[in-house]
């Protein structure tokens, strides 16, 4: 058997909302596009929803409307993908690493206090394989300190902090549409916020700092006419992928349970094996289950992460790695960072897998998941 770390759920509604799309004539940014933010605001509970062409991209734009620029700070986790670090360098500002928590692998609120100072701007606590961070208390010390936050809800879409709904906590939050995401355009993003101003900003900037974009031009009589209010970026969504995403946004709590299905029964298969160390989702909050981690406890082992990968691949089962620390790639080396103090990242980096979970996924596909992780650390247990 082949199971691949991850397959998209795409299906007859996508195929026709695309080529009825390729039909209309109009490919980028339009009617399309307006609706499917219009959508999505609706279904977060966001006052705005912008469309982009990635999380990254929403990443980028939320810093510069929090007024973030070079020089700044902005603290984020240290185990996280590449992109929560490179926006802040975009603006010539310097991310901030804090350690992580080791059972939920999200951002150590007790560590953050202590990296804060008077260069400080921002907070990006990124929810980790769908569960939500610690928001009341990050917010708390933003609030104190005069910080923005910007959640990176790359992995939680459809996810809860406390019965509120992932979307409408932060200042602003950035949701990807990847291609492995519960919600996928191929590449794409959304942004959300309540602030009027901001949404303003970001429109402008999301597309050169024009005035008026094409589609808003479209049946005027001087179309060729806009103006450039400052320097902004390519960041728009397509129609083509809006029409993507518009379909997949109608079934996305049904793509969703079916995450969660596989996530129970991974659950349940590894409960009490002490081989493992559980991913544990805090009661107060709803998982998206974009990501299934688990960990290894290597001191029950004689096999460790690499290995296991490997004899999981050659037995037709692909595993992943979320993620690797920041500070162990060249460029941040270069820039003077360290892993010291950030014990937890280290800890979890050496232990943590990811295994395939996806729309799609049969039971039967799982288990095999399952048999063949027991049956390795079975045969390689001290």
């Amino acid at each position: 058997m082949k199971i691949p770390f991850h397959k998209p759920c795409i299906n007859e509604d996508e195929i026709k909302s695309v080529t009825d799309c390729l039909a209309a004539g109009w490919l980028t940014s339009g009617s399309r596009t307006a609706a499917f933010e219009e959508e999505f605001k609706n279904y977060i509970g966001s006052r705005h929803a912008i469309a982009v062409n990635s999380a990254t991209a929403g990443l980028h734009l939320s810093l510069i409307a929090a007024g973030c620029a070079e020089g700044d700070e902005v603290i984020i986790p240290a185990m996280t993908h590449a992109a929560t670090a490179e926006v802040v360098r975009y603006l010539n500002a310097r991310p901030v690493f804090v350690d992580i928590e080791r059972d939920t692998h999200c951002m150590d609120v007790s560590k953050i206090e202590e990296k804060i100072t008077g260069r400080t701007r921002a907070i990006i606590p990124v929810h980790y394989a769908g569960q939500p961070c610690d928001l009341d208390e990050i917010l708390s010390i933003a609030r104190k300190h005069g910080l923005r936050v910007i959640e990176d809800a790359a992995h939680s879409l459809p996810a809860w902090y406390r019965e509120r709904k992932i979307g409408t906590i932060g200042d602003i939050t950035c949701f990807s549409f990847y291609a492995t995401k519960t919600l996928t355009t191929g590449e794409g993003g959304m942004i959300c916020t309540d602030d009027d101003d901001w949404a303003r900003r970001m429109r402008v900037l999301r597309l050169h700092g024009i005035s008026r974009d094409a589609w808003d031009r479209r049946n005027s009589s001087r179309l060729w006419q806009y103006d450039v209010i400052e320097a902004g970026f390519k960041y728009n969504m397509t129609d083509i992928a809006a029409a993507i995403g518009a379909q997949q946004l109608k079934k996305l709590e049904l793509l969703w349970e079916e995450r969660k299905r596989i996530a129970g029964r991974y659950a349940a298969a590894f409960r009490g094996r002490d081989e493992f160390i559980p991913y544990r989702i805090r009661p107060d909050r709803i998982s998206s289950w974009h990501l299934y981690p688990v960990d290894l406890n290597l001191e029950m082992l004689s096999i460790g992460r690499d290995e296991l990968i490997e004899e999981m691949g050659a037995r037709g089962v692909d595993l992943s790695v979320h993620f690797i620390p920041l500070y162990e790639f060249s460029y941040y080396k270069r820039l003077g960072y360290s892993g010291l103090g950030l014990d937890n990242c280290a800890w979890v980096f050496k232990r943590t897998v990811s295994l395939p979970i996806f729309p799609g996924m049969t039971d039967g596909e799982a288990d095999y998941v399952i048999e063949n992780l027991l049956d390795i650390a079975g045969k390689r247990k001290k």
